[in-house]
């Protein structure tokens, strides 16, 4: 209210922190914080971390913050335990607000992420993709392919594909490229291990060998080496039969292709 005078946006905002939240059909009232996903949090944030943003400035600092989520810039670690301890100070005393400790620490720029992003450790460095980031999108993708021995290829690269292009989209700013081409990789193998999963016997897997392109004898031999799913999936023989162009055709989205594209067209 110290900052907005508009007395309809109180009302709507004051309406939004007491809603109450659903899980599994049922009500239940809050008793704090903000609904998840909606577009108060980064609002109230801005009003109420307004304060921090100058008192950084004040302070000199090199910064950067989104709604909740800062990083501040110092040349020594002696000098990140006294902007920590200082800064932490300052939000508790003068903004009540509470710090998550837990998430809070003083470290190289390359050790820390923000917003999904991290830094490269070089002398000039450059933008990645935290690795935090790229285990969810894992943890993701395992997700989908739970269910897709039953599936078809087809079928399980049009429920993935949303996923890839979001998160593609999302992390387009990203200037390497070795964690999209094995994300990339990865995927393709997680997807050639459920053919072979799918196929079954000895005889169905040389017959899609070779109908995939290979000579009877490699597909039979490829077939018969009794070695589990995971290591035919990345053997020379799957690779050479089902190869990126394969899944290209099939519609898989890209990490690395689609984020250049992207770029180009920034």
């Amino acid at each position: 209210a110290k900052k907005i005078e508009d007395g309809r946006v109180l009302k709507l905002i004051r309406r939004y922190l007491e809603a109450g939240m659903m899980a599994e059909g049922v009500v239940s009232p809050r008793a704090q914080g903000t609904p998840q996903g909606g577009p108060l949090s980064p609002l109230l944030s801005n009003i109420l971390l307004t304060e921090l943003d100058r008192e950084l400035e004040r302070r000199g600092h090199a910064f950067c913050r989104y709604a909740d989520d800062c990083n501040i810039y110092v040349r020594s670690h002696a000098a990140g335990e006294r902007v920590l301890a200082g800064i932490s100070q300052f939000l508790s005393e003068r903004l009540k607000l509470t710090v998550n400790a837990a998430k809070s620490a003083v470290a190289r720029p390359w050790e820390r992420k923000f917003l999904g992003y991290s830094l490269t450790w070089h002398k000039a460095p450059k933008l990645r993709i935290a690795p935090t980031s790229l285990q969810r999108l894992e943890d993701k993708i395992r997700e989908v392919l739970k269910g897709a021995r039953g599936r078809s290829v087809r079928a399980t690269i049009e429920e993935l594909n949303p996923v890839l292009r979001g998160w593609a989209a999302y992390f387009k700013l990203t200037e390497t490229k070795r964690a999209l081409e094995e994300l990339d990789g990865w995927l393709r193998r997680k997807l050639r291990c459920i053919l072979w999963r799918q196929w079954k016997r000895p005889y169905t897997r040389a017959k899609n060998l070779m109908k995939a392109g290979l000579k009877e004898e490699r597909a039979f031999r490829s077939a018969l080496n009794q070695r589990g799913p995971w290591w035919n999936s990345g053997a020379s023989h799957m690779n050479a039969a089902f190869p990126k162009s394969f899944f290209d055709r099939l519609g898989l989205v890209s990490l690395l292709d689609t984020t250049r594209r992207l770029q180009c067209l920034s």
